[in-house]
């Protein structure tokens, strides 16, 4: 059973319970639909704000590629990807995320994301705060992507 732990809090838990359950439904379909991508993004977007306290407007602004340099906002985009296993421990988990493309993303977003991972799967190397390794490859995969978004 999962209990909490240092840095592990119980609507995180739940939030990782029920992320897996959404999309749990789409591995047993298929890939997700732009429904269930929002549904899930909507959920992981509550948890990171909670847990960074970060504006919803400079949330927002990722949408539009907007990346100020406020150190909440940096720590939001890091725990987005770390619940995405997309990054771990300030490193991209590159064929992880590039499964998770292949197998949950609706055609029309895995396509221009594969191809910006690829380009930007270099982009945090040599970084060692997790912050700041997440936004420098949000960042390049937003300048690298047309159909970037972010929850």
């Amino acid at each position: 059973m999962l209990r909490p732990g240092p840095g592990l809090s119980s609507r995180m838990i739940l939030a990782v319970l029920l992320l897996c359950s959404t999309l749990g439904i789409s591995f047993v379909e298929g890939k997700a639909t732009m429904e269930q991508m929002a549904k899930t993004g909507e959920l992981m977007r509550s948890v990171c704000i909670g847990k960074t306290k970060v504006s919803e407007d400079l949330v927002n602004g990722l949408g539009e590629s907007k990346f100020p340099d406020v150190k909440e906002l940096k720590c939001y985009v890091s725990c987005i990807m770390e619940m995405m296993q997309a990054m771990k421990k300030s490193k991209l988990n590159y064929d992880a995320l590039m499964k998770q493309i292949d197998t949950i993303m609706p055609d029309e977003l895995a396509e221009p994301m594969r191809n910006a991972v690829t380009i930007c799967k270099n982009s945090a190397d040599g970084i060692k705060n997790g912050c700041e390794a997440a936004y420098a490859l949000a960042q390049c995969i937003s300048k690298n992507n047309p159909k970037f978004i972010v929850p």
